[in-house]
């Protein structure tokens, strides 16, 4: 198992795809280098372009007898400096990082300034209209505990389940910062990012708070706020239960 922490802003996404150099590819090439045989990594989570990660998991099979909590030092000499491997150790064989009970912890972070900062631009998603986050935090009581999200899901999924359980929404402005802390059993496409995108509007007065209990009840994506940007989001935890 690898702890996987990356800068999404170079990158297609967690998942192979034809169209550009993605973290899964990275990691599968210098794997297979260092082993000297074909490994595949089964990720976590399958973030979007752009998104990053402190926690994202991987795990994959090798024949090397190189022991596990070795395998994250021999791997970051290879990697680029956008990708670090956080920690790595041997798991049971038939370990599945997406059919195990866990507990996914998302931040969202919005520049809530007059000007955008290019030093923080690649992880904040730049917002120049003033948020009232008292206002945020009413919306988001709204989204605690176990419902169906189809609200919060961009169209472009094969899921059909879209019960999912939120665990805890905290929000707090963090000097020009204002960060969304979400944890919940999982995360539906673009969830997180839809959920900020209308907490921001909630935030600027354009959505009454108490309307986001009928945007949740009407389970209808036109009915929730625009999806906020990738670049915003990071992805900070994944805790197995089990």
């Amino acid at each position: 198992m690898l702890k996987v922490a990356y800068l999404g802003t170079a990158y297609c996404g967690w998942q192979v795809q034809p169209n550009g150099i993605s973290i899964e590819q990275i990691l599968n090439e210098n794997l297979s280098d260092l082993f000297g045989e074909d490994v595949k990594v089964i990720g976590a989570s399958r973030t979007d372009a752009g998104v990053h990660a402190l926690g994202n998991i991987a795990v994959f099979d090798t024949e090397s007898r190189m022991p596990g909590d070795k395998v994250s030092f021999a791997l970051n000499q290879r990697l680029p400096e956008d990708i670090v491997i956080q920690g790595s150790k041997e798991v049971d064989p038939d370990f599945h990082p997406r059919h195990a009970d866990s507990v996914k912890t998302y931040e969202y972070r919005i520049l809530n300034t007059t000007f955008d900062n290019p030093l923080r631009s690649a992880q904040t998603c730049f917002y120049y209209m003033k948020l009232d986050v008292n206002l945020m935090r009413r919306g988001a009581q709204y989204l605690l505990g176990e419902h169906d999200f189809s609200s919060f899901c961009a169209p472009r999924t094969q899921v059909t389940d879209f019960v999912r359980n939120i665990f805890s929404i905290d929000i707090e402005r963090e000097g020009e910062e204002i960060v969304i802390r979400i944890k919940g059993n999982g995360f539906l496409y673009n969830m997180v990012r839809i959920i900020a995108g209308t907490l921001m509007e909630i935030g600027r007065g354009k959505i009454p708070p108490e309307e986001m209990k009928d945007i949740l009840e009407a389970k209808d994506r036109t009915a929730a706020g625009p999806t906020a940007p990738a670049k915003g989001l990071t992805l900070v935890e994944i805790k197995y239960t089990e």
